[in-house]
């Protein structure tokens, strides 16, 4: 090695060094690379202290920025409608938080993260390499807590159970090593409050349910406080249409609002489920209501019972659960004032979320004032209405496309309901095309990036409009941006033909999409491509039910998968019974076959893992309902005229 080289080396060491002095805190996505490297390099003690170290990294960096927003908003607080004074508002609460930040963890510079680095945490991955660490150090206590706290958020993965199973049987393992280390605290009293209960033991359950009441509003001040930072514009790419200063604070505040209501639905939700618990927080006061009268303790009973209906008005058996209270005590209570401020402010964000969202579904036009918008909406109405004209003529001059489809099974031998699967929708050469277009077209938020439902694929895909309007640009073939169009139609009438609907089938959502397996990750796989689902309820599958409610797309009725290639390892399409374990079915893709059914819970399904090479398919989703069409099928019909 020569003196230059040295030299250089020299320097960059002292350079990383002082970067990291700057900072009192090491940034979690390095100390979890550092780990992984040790892991490969077998260095089991290494990866226990880098990966313990990243995980107390990553909490402390959550916890120091919920700690600086919530003091520095109660520091600096908006008590004024004054423009001059908002801004000043805002200015001295960023400075407050800059400090705050940096003072605890250094520059925040240092603890910008990929979504995928977290998303890595967020699945407990770190909890895989330590449980196999402290398993080759010989520390099985650990070794199974890590265990156990991986398998929470993963149960699914099918290895790690049976590693827990071989620590159960281990000497020197005791039951009270299988914690799980991530458990919320709201959560975890909650769920042992429902044991007591069902045991009868009331009064023990009592102390349980108002900590977890405690914990939970709590841990919705905090999850609404790391809502507070950056935003994703996923759907607006700011050169779409001109912002203003109130137009941008307005989108990036409804961004806020919509994440701080999503913290409703996280908060209710168990590691590693897809559904949250059905009536969560009002649950805690039905338990309570009448573990309290079962204590003997009637006032408290009316208070939990009214505070329950504020979630539920009018509910019979918490009414006369009221009633009997009331009568009991001769005297009326008050709900509780905790819940009554939770849910007024919920009230209140809902309406401003209403205001938000409609201003951002209504897109700046150059040129257009208010005066003339009535005259543009009826030229618009008027070209819409001459394309479904050309639609239903095209639609009677094409019925030729299904004659060569066939029918390979139905319901009774893919052993469900309103299923079907028809082989040759398409030929090899339009597969092709097809599978090409996702390549060169891809970008919907993906751009080849890590599947959101695997990190153990890439996901690519393309929507129907993306690639009429890089066909018109001149980056992918328009011929094959038709194609994507006309095939997606073909499938439609299939399906609305097959299951002989009464009404139109119309276009809820369309995506042309690719998985493709991570080359070195694939060994000892056991996750899913795509995790078993329903696609318009929530799959529940300890309760045996699919909720149909938001956040699922509910407005969907049939959907559909129409592959492009079978050139890969693994990716079989699998229907299942309601349990989300039970196979009734499995479906391996190949070009031009095409897999239909209802979107319900009758039908849960997802996709084994890909393995080895590409997995293509057309993915659709239809509504029966006109007010849930895909509108850009319009602009569609736009562009082609």
């Amino acid at each position: 090695m020569d003196v230059n080289s040295k030299i250089y080396g020299f320097l960059t060491c002292i350079l990383q060094a002082l970067l990291l002095s700057s900072a009192t805190l090491e940034p979690f996505d390095l100390l979890h690379d550092n780990g992984v490297e040790a892991f490969y390099k077998g260095d089991y003690g290494n990866v226990v202290r880098y990966m313990e170290s990243a995980l107390k990294s990553f909490s402390e960096v959550r916890q120091t920025r919920i700690r600086c927003r919530l003091k520095c908003s109660d520091q600096h607080r908006f008590d004024s409608f004054l423009t001059d004074k908002i801004f000043e508002v805002i200015l001295y609460r960023g400075h407050c938080l800059n400090q705050c930040i940096e003072g605890k963890i250094g520059a925040q510079s240092m603890h910008k993260i990929s979504e995928d680095a977290i998303q890595d945490f967020n699945r407990r991955n770190p909890y895989n390499y330590l449980q196999l660490a402290y398993r080759k150090l010989g520390q099985l206590d650990k070794a199974a807590s890590a265990a156990h706290t991986y398998f929470q958020a993963n149960p699914e993965h099918v290895e790690m159970g049976e590693d827990l199973e071989q620590y159960k049987a281990q000497k020197g393992v005791k039951e009270e090593d299988f914690i799980d280390r991530e458990s919320r605290p709201h959560q975890k009293a909650f769920f042992a409050g429902v044991k007591l209960y069902d045991k009868g033991n009331y009064e023990e359950s009592v102390t349980l349910f108002e900590e977890a009441l405690t914990e939970y509003y709590r841990a919705d001040v905090e999850c609404r406080a790391l809502c507070e930072g950056p935003q994703h514009f996923e759907e607006q790419k700011h050169v779409l249409y001109k912002y203003n200063l109130y137009e941008l604070i307005s989108d990036h505040y409804t961004q806020v609002l919509h994440c701080q209501h999503e913290c409703v639905r996280d908060l209710a939700t168990r590691p590693g489920r897809l559904s949250p618990v059905e009536n969560y927080l009002p649950l805690h006061y039905d338990y309570l209501q009448f573990a309290y009268f079962q204590a003997g303790r009637n006032e408290e009973a009316l208070e939990c019972a009214l505070t329950y209906l504020l979630f539920h008005e009018g509910e019979e058996f918490m009414t006369e659960n009221m009633e009997y209270y009331r009568e009991v005590l001769g005297h009326d209570g008050q709900p509780r004032k905790e819940a009554e401020q939770y849910l007024r402010r919920h009230k209140q964000e809902l309406d401003l979320l209403l205001i938000g969202s409609s201003n951002l579904g209504v897109p700046y036009i150059e040129g257009v004032g208010s005066e003339n918008l009535k005259s543009v909406i009826s030229f618009f109405l008027c070209l819409f209405k001459k394309a479904f004209d050309l639609l239903d003529h095209y639609l009677l001059l094409d019925k030729m496309y299904a004659v060569n489809v066939r029918l390979v099974q139905n319901s009774d031998t893919l052993n469900g309901s309103q299923r079907v699967l028809f082989d040759d929708v398409i030929s090899e050469d339009e597969c092709s095309e097809l599978k090409h277009l996702t390549v060169t077209a891809a970008g919907d938020g993906y751009k080849g990036k890590m599947s959101p439902h695997t990190p153990n694929e890439k996901f690519e895909g393309a929507t129907v409009l993306k690639t009429l309007k890089y066909g018109y640009e001149g980056r992918v073939p328009l011929k094959s941006a038709h194609l994507f169009y006309d095939v997606s139609e073909k499938a439609r009438r299939i399906i609305e033909s097959y299951f002989m609907l009464n009404s139109t089938l119309h276009f809820s959502y369309t995506h042309l999409v690719c998985r493709t397996a991570i080359s070195g990750q694939q060994d000892h796989r056991n996750d899913l491509s795509h995790p078993i689902h329903a696609d318009n309820c929530l799959l529940d599958p300890e309760a045996n039910e699919c909720w149909k409610e938001p956040p699922a797309y509910t407005y969907r009725d049939y959907s559909a998968l129409l592959y492009l290639n079978g050139d890969f390892d693994g990716g079989e399409f699998i229907f299942t019974e309601m349990d989300a374990k039970t196979v009734t079915a499995s479906v391996k893709p190949r070009c031009g076959r095409m897999v239909g059914f209802s979107s319900g819970g009758e039908n849960p399904h997802g996709v084994r893992a890909v393995t080895r090479g590409q997995r293509c398919a057309v993915a659709l989703w239809f509504t029966l309902d006109p007010l849930y069409r895909e509108l850009v099928r319009n602009r569609v019909f736009v562009v082609r005229l």
